[in-house]
């Protein structure tokens, strides 16, 4: 495919689209009931419905019944903990090994023109992007997962929390399955707005944002109280009357969900003419520019609180402004001191 008949490209090789960022149509006044339509299917293709059905998956095909999810066996955990592991390597490597390993499409559609591999840092153990990454998503994230994966169908089992049935519940159930990407933004948004603030930043946040030039490995590289709330969106299904599927496909949601705003191009080319829209670009441009875009777009959080770049020289010139009056601020308390 011809990546410059949807982008451009500068000096330095990084591309970008022609076509600024948007939000998803969801939440706008007045309504535009005709982009509702033509992007509804979007909410749900393809990762929606992949992360769906990988929850029915885990509660058919890999999770024990409920009576031995009753009791904290050994065996069934580390069973669960090393089928999350070997999901996670090959859906995450799938894409590493076709975009960074092989380089099947080169640098179209890439964002930043540079490999990761290729630049060493004392940020990363080893020196090593994608070492690092791994580390920490297999070290501590996936460990995190599966105890919060553990800990949700053990208080299910148990009847600590209201079990609700798809039989008896079947709209309720739905609407709610519906929801789980808006709880997703909406949890999401509220603890990356949180981990910016400077001292939670230094100490916990700066670990993921090493990963500049983000590539698939990054999508989990975090410090693990970052993963931690993270990936306890998922305890949203304790607190509302729910189900255990719903809860895993939320918990999958998050985890195998990070990857699409981190794999560094914005589509992936299928052959010929073909191609699937990553949608990484609002979130690449957060790692680029670090204080915008904290929200993903399904709702406009960022909009509503004038953070949203949309890649644009608009979008650019109303980022520069912002930074000039929050310098302007942090010096004028400087100089009350």
């Amino acid at each position: 495919m011809d990546d410059l008949a949807f982008g451009t490209r500068n000096r330095r090789g990084d591309w970008s689209p022609k076509e600024p960022a948007g939000t998803a149509p969801l939440f706008t006044f007045p309504p535009r009931p005709l982009a509702f339509l033509k992007w509804l299917p979007q909410y749900f293709l393809p990762y929606n419905l992949l992360f769906a059905l990988s929850a029915v998956a885990w509660w058919r095909w890999v999770l024990p019944d409920v009576a031995v999810m009753q009791t904290l066996g050994w065996g069934w955990i580390l069973r669960l903990f090393v089928i999350n592991c070997l999901a996670v390597f090959l859906f995450f490597g799938a894409f590493e090994l076709r975009l960074y390993v092989l380089r099947a499409q080169g640098t179209r559609f890439k964002y930043n023109a540079k490999w990761p591999a290729e630049q060493r840092s004392t940020a990363f153990f080893f020196q090593r992007q994608n070492i690092d990454n791994m580390m920490r998503c297999f070290g501590t994230g996936l460990p995190i997962w599966t105890a919060f994966e553990v800990g949700i169908l053990y208080a299910y089992a148990n009847g600590y929390v209201p079990w609700l049935g798809f039989a008896q519940h079947p709209l309720y159930l739905f609407v709610l399955a519906l929801l789980v990407p808006i709880i997703h933004e909406t949890h999401f948004f509220l603890l990356h707005r949180a981990i910016h603030w400077a001292p939670l930043y230094r100490w916990v946040h700066s670990v993921h944002h090493n990963s500049v030039n983000p590539s698939p490995w990054s999508s989990l590289s975090m410090h693990p109280v970052e993963q931690a709330g993270y990936l306890g969106v998922a305890l949203w299904h304790l607190v509302l009357p729910s189900n255990p599927i719903l809860a895993l496909y939320q918990l999958h949601y998050a985890g195998f969900g990070a990857i699409p705003g981190h794999i560094g191009f914005d589509k992936i080319e299928l052959g010929g003419e073909r191609s699937l829209d990553s949608h990484a670009y609002i979130h690449s441009l957060h790692h680029k520019f670090f204080e915008v875009n904290y929200g993903d777009g399904l709702i406009p959080f960022d909009k509503w609180l004038g953070t949203f770049h949309d890649g644009s020289a608009e979008g650019e010139a109303r980022m520069r402004a912002r930074y000039e009056r929050k310098k302007a601020r942090l010096n004028a308390a400087a100089g009350a001191k």
